[in-house]
């Protein structure tokens, strides 16, 4: 079966809300990108992400903290052009506080990114917590 956007974009919803890595580990491309407009430097490997989101994940975990990623779709263009995304919070899933935008090629997740831009609070909501 040949991995599709909305199923990258689950895959990394269902690590955010286990903190377990595994969910997305073995779907990057060896070419993979990861872009947040809240960190300066672009990742431009699997490995190098992973470097950076596990220690990350172990971080939340330790704190008790809470972040909810819900499945959600982008209708910025119109709802005939809707794209899946994952809208993240903290503490509270009102608490909206970032859109997550993937690219898929060949099967393997090529790309993601974190933005403040489009604003989650923009998205239409599905209520699916992976």
């Amino acid at each position: 079966m040949q991995l599709t956007k909305e199923d990258a974009l689950r895959a990394y919803a269902r690590m955010m809300n286990t903190l377990d890595t595994s969910h997305i580990e073995s779907h990057l491309a060896e070419d993979f990108h990861y872009a947040s407009q809240w960190v300066f430097e672009e990742m431009t490997s699997g490995r190098e992400y992973m470097e950076y989101i596990v220690p990350k994940l172990r971080t939340i975990s330790d704190a008790g903290a809470r972040v909810y990623a819900e499945l959600a779709w982008d209708e910025s263009r119109g709802a005939a052009r809707a794209e899946p995304c994952v809208v993240m919070a903290q503490d509270q899933k009102d608490n909206l506080v970032a859109t997550v935008l993937a690219k898929v090629d060949d099967g393997r997740i090529t790309r993601i990114d974190m933005c403040k831009i489009p604003s989650p609070k923009e998205m239409r909501r599905t209520g699916e917590y992976p």
